[in-house]
């Protein structure tokens, strides 16, 4: 196995030993999700220096504990229920008929190609009208998502994003 770096693995390589040498691949990225102060861990590999300096691991653990405590009460909330419910009522029979559509055109050219060779206009076809068809279908389900996350999501999405950082907050987490 090779490192990053191109220089042979000094323990050999074999198949028993196999092992994922980047430097980068287990770190996580600064300030993604870590309580304020708790980074990646000190020496992600030996050649490289330490990122931060090492915090107690229990102050650690209490901040992470205290996150997820945040975000699992925001989780059984009402309002992130009525958020999640609004998002499933509309994209749920949204893909149902989407891929209906898709599914009923692939099966259609298919099965019937006199049908979609039927000349509509000049060159211009049932198959061509139905395949121009599901991009238009693509555009205005793209629009109606939009539209509805606007209107009946994004302000109670926004309002939840606000009282769970309030609760992290008060709680010593990082928001």
């Amino acid at each position: 196995m090779q490192q990053s770096n191109d220089r042979p693995h000094p323990g050999g390589g074999g198949p028993a030993d196999v092992g994922y040498d980047d430097p980068w691949y287990d770190a996580l990225a600064s300030g993604w999700g870590e309580p304020a102060g708790a980074g990646a861990p000190t020496a992600v590999h030996p050649a490289l220096p330490a990122v931060r300096p090492a915090e107690p691991a229990v102050r650690r653990q209490e901040g992470v504990a205290d996150a997820v405590d945040v975000y699992l009460q925001v989780q059984r909330s009402a309002a992130f229920q009525e958020v999640r419910r609004r998002y499933r009522s509309f994209v749920v029979p949204a893909v149902v008929v989407f891929c209906a559509w898709y599914v009923a055109y692939v099966v259609t050219a298919t099965a019937a190609p006199d049908l979609m060779a039927r000349p509509v206009a000049g060159a211009v076809n049932v198959g061509l009208l139905a395949g121009l068809g599901q991009f238009l279908t693509t555009f205005l389900l793209t629009w109606a998502y939009t539209r509805h996350a606007r209107l009946r999501r994004d302000r109670a999405a926004l309002e939840l994003r606000w009282d769970t950082q309030e609760l992290a907050r008060e709680r010593g987490g990082v928001s």
